[in-house]
């Protein structure tokens, strides 16, 4: 438990050498140390040591307390040199101080900054793979701060009553302000909506009026007017209320939003101080359009975030969409604008659940004659100073910040929680903590900045990563930054991307393959050991640097879904997952398995749980329809003798191989274990019975001709005896046609027969 004290002492006396060149004389005073109490000096887990480290480079990523000696005669004699190890160890083995490469971590700070209430206002932190180092930043603010307020009003028509209260506001408002600001400046600007259907009424009698079926001139409706810049002079601002007209439209939701990021991005036509408090108060009365709510009507073209005031008239309001919440979130801090809702009517609970997505914000309720009005604004200003919180802005990767707020009254707040109830000119100190991961990425940005929410001022923080030695850079000889793997000490020649030293290791060794490149072609051969490139894409690593970080596809943001690892641009899995990016779990196999026991019906692949069929003629869940494939049973009756243990040893070598799905689900007793002689029984009862029918037919032919030849000789005798008959009989029907005529059916006489007449045909 001791080394690594004497670790963190080691590294914390090397950061405290400010302003020398070296580490000298610190680092002698730990080899004396280290000397006066050896004991101390063995741990029973190295981890510079076990990491196997042969390169400077590879030796700083292992842990901020391992160091590399670059000494060229160091440990000599031996086999094993270990040039990466722990500060002291090294020492102690030999390691002059001037030749070991352990960068120093350590936080400076400018002696004068131009920040009064947040400080410092810039600091420089040097790190190296797996350090952290950590400052104090105090946050204090002053004393009857300037204070720029600007009105962004709903002039729907169901608003007027509220701006008409507006007219008293401003000089109130300036009394009851100068107990917390010396310098007060009022604008105004107003919003309705966006000026296209379905928002408003395109009817030609109402496309300018938007009130004229109440007879009430107003306005036309615009989406964000500009109306007054920020005055100290209440007068103007009364004056440009006083003019003010309502105007309206149809929906009920209104593109306050929209005005809101002009509001916020156009400083100059605002006319936002730098030196000022910058507060927005938003007075509405109805919920306000949301990203994407712009298609309703034909808008797809995304916010841009920009400025976009002509003549202080907002121009692209039919043309481009509402921002979206996290859009307005940063544009409101990234502009240090806090923001007041004042919401009259039941839709205050919907911008109170905004709150936590919009930070800097706070919302009041106007009463029904906006009679609270000042003391609303002077109670939301007061709350939004007594809560002081820090937002990370354009965070690093591989760079962790963490933030604890310690708080006046001596409570510590993790996170980004920050102090709330905080009392004026109160200090609130935050501890930042900077943490390194690794070395994945050199370039871009260089430095992260840390936004007191609501304050014009900020602190950067300059990130300096430490990932390569100085002995790669440096012009001195008889440094090494790469570990001998040799026990000659000969001096090692690159050419080609082969180094060597000596003919016992060849370039061989440096390939996965014999066909394969050199340390993949993305390496240097070092006495048998690939020593792999730097990229500015990520870290090539491996044996044969066959992997890296960067090549292969990610699934959830992890590359290889975490379950793999990037080998040739491909995705190797580890142990129980599958998939193009090792996102789908072994398990999931048993999703393709029918109730025979068999994969995908035979006739597919299961790819995460799901039939991929092979067979163009099949279809189905598990590839089960297949009109053209051979029947189940056919299928199972090859597998039936895999049962039989009188098989041949043939037979049962096949089972291995096509049956092995089945050999635990196939049943003796299956209804499809038949073999060829039930066919042939079978086709012997089709036959015998095909010729009793055939048989049975031609008997009952027999019977049919039979009676139709009897029929056909008793209705010949019929019509010989009919012939006598017909002289007794008188015709019941007379052969003469009777025409009759339409024109003139009155002429028509049917006279009726008489009781015993009998009827006679004319001639």
């Amino acid at each position: 438990m001791w080394i690594p004290l004497l670790a963190f002492l080691t590294v914390g006396l090397v950061s405290l050498q400010k302003g020398q060149r070296g580490a000298g004389p610190v680092l002698w005073l730990v080899r004396l140390l280290a000397a006066v109490v050896p004991g101390l000096c063995q741990s029973p887990i190295n981890r510079c040591i076990i990491s196997n480290a042969a390169t400077c480079t590879n030796c700083l990523a292992v842990g901020p307390e391992c160091g590399w000696c670059t000494q060229e005669d160091f440990m000599t004699g031996t086999k094993q040199k270990e040039r990466c190890d722990v500060v002291l160890h090294l020492m102690k083995r030999g390691c002059m101080a001037d030749f070991i490469e352990s960068p120093k971590i350590g936080v400076t700070k400018p002696v004068n900054g131009a920040n009064i209430q947040v400080i410092p206002g810039e600091v420089s932190v040097l790190l190296r793979p797996g350090s952290e180092a950590s400052f104090m930043l105090k946050v204090q603010q002053l004393e009857k701060y300037p204070v720029d307020l600007y009105y962004l009003v709903d002039v729907s028509a169901s608003m007027d009553k509220n701006i008409e209260k507006l007219n008293s506001v401003g000089s109130d408002l300036s009394q009851k302000m100068e107990n917390i600001s010396i310098d007060l400046r009022l604008g105004f600007g107003s919003y309705v909506d966006k000026t296209v259907s379905p928002y408003i009424s395109i009817h030609p009698g109402r496309i300018h009026n938007q009130c004229s079926d109440y007879e009430l001139d107003c306005m036309p409706p615009h989406g964000y007017i500009h109306v007054l810049s920020l005055t100290d002079k209440i007068a103007e601002f009364r004056s440009a209320i006083s003019k003010q007209k309502i105007s309206g439209n149809i929906d009920t939701p209104e593109g306050g939003f929209d005005a809101m990021l002009q509001a916020a991005v156009c400083q100059s036509h605002i006319g936002w101080r730098k030196e000022a408090k910058r507060l927005l108060l938003m007075m509405t009365d109805q919920t306000s359009h949301l990203a994407l709510d712009s298609k309703l009507a034909g808008i797809v073209i995304p916010n841009d975030g920009n400025c976009h005031l002509k003549d202080n008239v907002y121009i692209r309001a039919t043309s481009m969409e509402h921002p979206s919440l996290g859009q307005l979130s940063e544009k409101l801090i990234d502009n240090n604008i806090n923001v007041i809702f004042a919401v009259q009517g039941s839709q205050f609970h919907w911008y109170k659940d905004l709150l936590p997505l919009l930070p800097g914000t706070t919302a009041r309720q106007i009463e029904s004659q906006a009679g609270n009005f000042s003391d609303l604004v002077v109670e939301a200003y007061k709350k939004l100073l007594s809560e002081v919180k820090i937002q990370v802005d354009n965070p690093m990767q591989d760079i962790n910040v963490k933030i604890t707020a310690i708080c006046p009254d001596g409570s510590r707040k993790p996170g980004l929680e920050g102090c709330k109830n905080v009392k004026s000119t109160a200090e609130v100190l935050f501890n930042i903590s900077i943490a390194m991961e690794g070395c994945r990425t050199t370039e871009g940005r260089k430095y992260v900045m840390l936004k007191p929410l609501g304050f014009n001022e900020s602190t950067r923080v300059n990130i300096h990563k430490r990932c390569a030695c100085q002995c790669e850079a440096s012009i001195k000889r008889k440094r090494i930054c790469i570990d001998e793997m040799s026990q000659e000490p000969e001096t090692s020649y690159c050419k080609g991307g082969i180094c060597s030293s000596s003919d016992e290791f060849s370039s061989e060794e440096c390939k996965m393959q014999k066909d394969h490149l050199i340390c993949s072609g993305r390496g240097d051969c070092v006495d048998g050991k690939c020593i792999c490139h730097k990229t500015k894409l990520g870290t090539i690593y491996g044996k044969y640097c066959e992997k890296d970080d960067f090549s292969c596809p990610h699934h959830l943001g992890n590359l290889c879904a975490g379950n793999g690892e990037c080998e040739a641009g491909k995705c190797k899995c580890f142990g129980g997952w599958e998939g193009d990016h090792c996102q789908c779990s072994l398990s999931l196999w048993k999703h393709c398995m029918n109730s025979d026991g068999q994969i995908c019906s035979g006739r597919g692949t299961c790819v995460c749980g799901r039939c991929k069929c092979t067979d163009p003629s099949s279809f189905g869940h598990l590839c089960e329809f297949c009109p053209n494939c051979r029947t189940t049973c056919s299928d199972k009756r090859n597998c039936v003798l895999c049962h039989h243990s009188n098989s041949s040893q043939i037979t049962l070598d096949q089972c291995k191989t096509s049956c092995a799905y089945r050999l635990h689900y196939t049943e003796k007793s299956s209804e499809c274990t038949s073999d060829a002689s039930h066919f042939r029984i079978f086709f012997i009862i089709f036959i015998v019975t095909f010729l009793i029918g055939l048989l049975n037919v031609l008997i009952i032919r027999q019977i049919i001709l039979q009676w139709s030849n009897n029929k056909i000789k008793s209705s010949a005798d019929y019509r010989v005896s009919a012939t006598k008959k017909e002289k007794m009989f008188l015709p019941t029907v007379c052969t003469k046609t009777v025409t009759y005529r339409r024109d003139k059916p009155e002429e028509i006489n049917i006279s009726k027969l008489q009781v015993n007449e009998t009827f006679k045909c004319n001639s």
